[in-house]
């Protein structure tokens, strides 16, 4: 008989609590988390509302699939990942250099348990590198007009690594590969969600689009031992990666190595084994697009543990909208056979956003 214990998430208003199964983590079914060809995404808006069909299925069940053919050069993915890891094999000292202590806006590096996103797990056991939004950064945004957006990426972040050849160059070519992917598939969501493709394009001008380089330490008491149950990892002498949680935003963009970790909560509140595979990128919402969809699209939990002796690399991209746009759910999901009535009140992404990182930070600071 299955057994079944109870997560609980720090929410805006007050915890929320899931049911979910001690069995160990399964392999998801091809419906659960789908793999999505993107290869008629630049074709003609029919092919497109194929690919959104495919989306709005994949967003109502678990709420994560897999993307191929997204158009992101295998090469560059592989330059980032090397950036990523010359940048977190440095002495602690060089690394603190580019803290987030010392920005307005908390991008560059978070240390190793600097950060616990959930306060009845473990603090997480990751070292992160992050970039916000900046215009000049922007493949779409014309410089003369950048002036009247503000320049959220501090320099401090970049002067720190001078000393690391490409970085700079390298992390930033590839943010601009995934900040013109996530606006097409923002549009590809606008499409799921029965609404014209352009949508969202006033909201995604000068987005909240956070890039991380993310990496996980080996854990070699665990390397060997292959019956380890969800159950036993949780109550182990052992940090999460990074522990049970939603994603703030609205789309998240998930490249991840071979070495796999990833666990998605599905629908039958069993712990998903999303693996990594060849080629592609996981996508899956947050919960600001949940938050616009009525619930109709699902922000789902998900965690990492790197159950192995060796590192772990991922390189995550969240897409949100304008921070000053105040976003409501949308028409098409409070008309009939929707509820008749919008489950939320309008809020701009911004406000939502520095919300819920305060939030995080009272669960960091109070463990």
């Amino acid at each position: 008989m299955a057994e079944y214990t109870q997560l609980e998430l720090r929410t805006l208003n007050g915890p929320e609590y899931r049911r979910v199964s001690t069995a160990p983590p399964r392999i998801p079914t091809a419906d659960e988390i789908p793999i999505i060809d993107l290869t008629p995404i630049d074709g003609d808006l029919d092919a497109r509302k194929q690919i959104a069909s495919k989306i709005r299925a994949a967003a109502e069940n678990t709420g994560f699939f897999y993307i191929k053919n997204h158009g992101i050069p295998e090469e560059l993915i592989q330059r980032a990942l090397h950036q990523a890891q010359s940048f977190f094999n440095q002495s602690a000292e060089e690394k603190e250099k580019v803290s987030h202590s010392k920005s307005k806006h908390n991008d560059g590096y978070h240390g190793v348990g600097t950060t616990q996103i959930n306060n009845k797990e473990s603090r997480d056991q990751k070292e992160t590198f992050s970039v916000r939004y900046n215009p000049q950064n922007d493949p779409t945004t014309p410089l003369a007009d950048s002036d009247s957006v503000p320049d959220t990426t501090e320099e401090h972040i970049w002067s720190g690594t001078n000393h690391l050849p490409d970085f700079r160059t390298t992390t930033i070519q590839f943010y601009k590969s995934r900040l013109t992917l996530a606006r097409k598939i923002i549009r590809l969501f606008a499409l799921a969600l029965d609404l014209p493709e352009d949508y969202f394009d006033s909201v995604t001008t000068h987005p909240g689009a956070d890039a991380l380089y993310v990496h996980y330490p080996g854990t070699p008491s665990l390397a060997s031992t292959t019956t380890t149950t969800t159950k036993d990892i949780s109550t182990a002498e052992i940090d999460v990666g990074i522990g049970s949680h939603t994603d703030i935003q609205c789309v998240t963009l998930l490249w991840q190595d071979t070495s796999g970790g990833l666990q998605v909560l599905s629908a039958s509140d069993e712990w998903l084994d999303a693996r990594p595979i060849e080629g592609t990128l996981v996508v899956n919402i947050g919960d600001f697009l949940q938050r616009l969809s009525n619930n109709r699209f699902k922000s789902t939990v998900h965690r990492v543990y790197n159950r192995q002796s060796t590192s772990r690399y991922s390189m995550p991209f969240f897409l949100g909208f304008n921070p000053e746009s105040v976003c409501r759910v949308v028409p098409t999901c409070v008309g009939e056979g929707r509820g008749g009535r919008a489950l939320y009140e309008p809020i701009s992404c911004g406000e939502w956003h520095r919300a819920r990182l305060a939030l995080a930070s009272q669960t960091t600071t109070a463990s």
